[in-house]
């Protein structure tokens, strides 16, 4: 059963932003997500304005039997969320700074790049991942994985101090490890799957500057870059991070001349020493195989983006992620026969990321995420349309599958794609076991009906 014109008008007098159905002006801008293969279809969309109106979008959406979802940029969207209630949170815009804390305060709807410029004032830096496009909350509540500072201070969601929390009772909670200590461990690592989270208290650090960027290479060099960076890796510090990707790129003007249309080896560096200290400790890479482009220099921390040059327009793709447990010679060899020169591989992008130092260590207040230990991630992307899904699926396939002899159980949950995790079996892996049951008793605590069900869902215990 739909919702009834007068449900919908009671929904409208109850919040102060927009509230729009399926064909009304400005649904589709609304619901737009960052991947244009997954796109949102709910019965009802709340535009919300603060924490009142999300408190008013949850209790409604309880009162008629609908799921709710939520969406900042929406860069990892697990489900259309058909039926249900969708809240985007773009006006909530709110960044506070508190210089002398060292803290920044975020409302919901705010993105990484609106908070670099802030905290850059006072020489001071967040735990911002690769694409400063991302919203704060979404990312650090799966994690939050930093091409530069992860090393060395471990994710983003182990220097929450607090959070404010729409639960599916529709209260407002104030989150703190003493005031909801269950709460807060679960919801850092848990991702959506507790309420909507409408603030957000961080640390940040006095980093304003690093040594980094990428270097290109040929990928009929690949072997070589990967075996060099393979035996590189043991002899670096926590203040080195780095990750090489595999990339047929597209041929498109605002590719420089070499990149545009090439297979090539992008090598991505990000380092907190010196420069000088920087370039002699990636002078073996340097010299491993011919440079393209080497775009590796000393950079103010606001251009942490250049790191790993992620997309920044909207497109459709599909993608696959898995953790490794080594990447040993015969990984290496794997990995080259799986996406090198001779593999006919049509991926746009395979990635892999050198974890290990501090996010392999339990911060001061214990969470849920679920990768410490793990020494590698692998992030495969396939673009294309819908209408390609099946063989860009396969292809994906082909890829993670002759990793599995490397393969870990558990994964990082901000890397996962609609494809995976799909049921309680699945979660339960990602988690593994013992996580899993802790973050299952605390929904059925929290949110008993699984009204937050969009998303790599905690089913109730």
């Amino acid at each position: 059963m739909g919702l009834r014109p007068e449900d919908v008008a009671a929904l409208r007098r109850s919040v102060q932003g927009p509230v729009l159905e399926p064909e009304a002006d400005g649904y589709d801008a609304e619901c737009a997500t960052f991947n244009l293969a997954c796109g949102l279809r709910p019965a009802v969309v709340v535009g919300a304005t603060g924490e009142q109106d999300i408190r008013a979008a949850v209790r409604f959406a309880v009162r008629h039997g609908l799921p709710v979802a939520v969406k900042t940029a929406a860069h990892q969207v697990v489900s259309p969320a058909e039926g249900g209630l969708l809240i985007t949170t773009q006006r909530m815009q709110g960044v506070f700074v508190d210089a002398q804390a060292q803290t920044v305060r975020v409302e919901a709807g705010v993105l990484w790049r609106d908070v670099l410029p802030h905290t850059a004032k006072s020489g001071l830096a967040p735990i911002v991942g690769s694409a400063p496009d991302v919203g704060v909350v979404g990312y650090t509540l799966g994690g939050g994985l930093s091409p530069l500072l992860g090393r060395s201070l471990g994710y983003a969601a182990d220097h929450v101090r607090w959070l404010n929390m729409v639960t599916a009772d529709g209260e407002l909670r104030r989150v703190t490890p003493q005031s909801e200590p269950d709460l807060f461990w679960a919801v850092l690592g848990g991702k959506g799957n507790f309420g909507v989270v409408t603030e957000i208290e961080f640390d940040v650090f006095p980093v304003a500057r690093f040594y980094g960027g990428g270097i290109y290479f040929a990928g009929e060099h690949l072997a070589q870059v990967l075996e060099a960076w393979r035996n590189w890796l043991p002899g670096v510090g926590e203040d080195m991070t780095s990750s090489i990707s595999v990339q047929r790129l597209p041929d498109i003007p605002v590719l420089p001349e070499p990149l545009r249309g090439a297979f090539v080896v992008h090598l991505r560096i990000g380092y907190l020493g010196s420069a000088a200290d920087g370039a002699e400790l990636i002078a073996p890479l340097r010299a491993c195989a011919p440079v393209l482009i080497d775009l590796v220099e000393e950079k103010p921390f606001t251009a942490i983006g250049e790191i790993h040059m992620d997309p920044v327009d909207p497109m459709p793709y599909f993608d696959r992620s898995l953790c490794l447990e080594e990447f040993s010679a015969e990984t290496v060899k794997a990995f080259v026969e799986l996406t090198g020169p001779r593999s006919g591989c049509t991926l746009t992008t395979v990635e892999i990321r050198a974890l290990g130092g501090a996010l392999d260590r339990e911060p001061a207040v214990p969470n849920a995420v679920s990768s410490r230990g793990l020494p590698y991630v692998v992030f495969a992307v396939a673009v294309g349309a819908p209408d390609q899904a099946d063989a860009l699926r396969a292809e994906l396939a082909r890829v993670r599958d002759g990793l599995a002899p490397w393969e870990a159980r558990r994964n990082i949950v901000n890397f996962l794609s609609p494809d995976e995790a799909t049921d309680v079996d699945g979660v339960r892996a990602v988690y593994g076991a013992e996580r899993f049951d802790r973050l299952a008793a605390v929904k059925r605590r929290y949110d008993p009906a699984n009204v937050f069900r969009f998303n790599h869902n905690i089913a109730p215990a």
